[in-house]
């Protein structure tokens, strides 16, 4: 069965995690993530294994937010399917994160729509957040971000990021179909063709 899908594995995603994670933890150091629903919950959680807290030795905390794209969803239109975010959770007071360096984790980079509408939202509620504490102590608790995804496809971008955000990706790919195991109902077809793509 030829197509222009690249099924990645559980083995692919987990290797790419692990590597991007000693440059991200060298670099960073970061003591809390932020994995984008649905499709970064998985790579945080990997992400988490490698990561830890340098003083306790204990696992960082994952917090999650949900933004959709690509989904369809009650109340989206077909127009706005692949054009507009739509937010489906976020995080709690904004002032958790203060004083924190978030790593914010997704599965791709494809048009970075996704990737900018979480950046953007994250600092504005950081700012906001801040606006409560004296002008004196707004820098020492502004809250720090960087950005890991498993894929970045080289392609030209919708959304930007800010120049002062670390951004890691595990892999950089051509602009092709990635297929997830997570997305998968049949996990071991996904591997027969994957093992298959290989050969």
């Amino acid at each position: 069965m030829a197509d222009d899908h690249v099924r990645c594995t559980y083995n692919d995603v987990h290797k790419l995690i692990a590597k991007a994670s000693e440059r991200i933890q060298s670099e960073f150091k970061p003591d809390v993530i932020v994995a984008i629903g649905g499709g970064g919950f998985f790579p945080a959680r990997v992400m988490r294994t490698f990561l830890k807290d340098p003083s306790t030795k204990r696992n960082i905390p994952i917090q999650a937010i949900g933004l959709s794209l690509y989904e369809s969803l009650p109340d989206t239109t077909e127009e706005q399917l692949g054009n507009m975010v739509v937010r489906t959770q976020w995080l709690g007071p904004p002032n958790n994160l203060l004083g924190r360096r978030a790593l914010i984790v997704d599965e791709v980079d494809d048009s970075r729509t996704t990737l900018h509408y979480a950046v953007t939202e994250l600092k504005k509620d950081v700012e906001m957040a801040l606006l409560d504490l004296p002008e004196s102590q707004r820098d020492a608790v502004r809250t720090k971000f960087a950005i890991f995804v498993v894929h970045n496809k080289l392609k030209p971008k919708s959304g930007a990021l800010p120049s002062d955000i670390p951004y890691y990706a595990g892999a950089e790919v051509d602009d092709v179909w990635l297929d997830y195991p997570w997305e998968m109902k049949d996990i071991d077809e996904h591997d027969r063709l994957a093992a298959l793509a290989q050969k």
